[in-house]
């Protein structure tokens, strides 16, 4: 399960009705949820989280908390 699927599972909610609201289909919701090597586009993010009444900005921000910037040597 991708970070989308782990975020969407917390919240209960059904891919079905996400990918009615969103117009995304459900093949690419499950792609999204289920591929650890999907991409996940800015606006599906978006989409999403407006289907499943969520701040897009607090969304982006758990499902990219993984990630770091490099640092960098003088």
């Amino acid at each position: 399960m991708t970070k989308l699927g782990e975020f969407l599972a917390k919240k209960s909610v059904n891919k079905s009705q996400i990918a009615r609201r969103t117009g995304l289909s459900k093949a690419r919701i499950n792609e999204l949820t289920m591929t650890e090597t999907s991409k996940l586009r800015l606006d599906e993010m978006y989409l999403i989280a407006l289907a499943i009444d969520t701040d897009p900005a607090k969304m982006m921000s758990e499902l990219c908390e993984h990630l770091q910037l490099k640092e960098i040597e003088d």
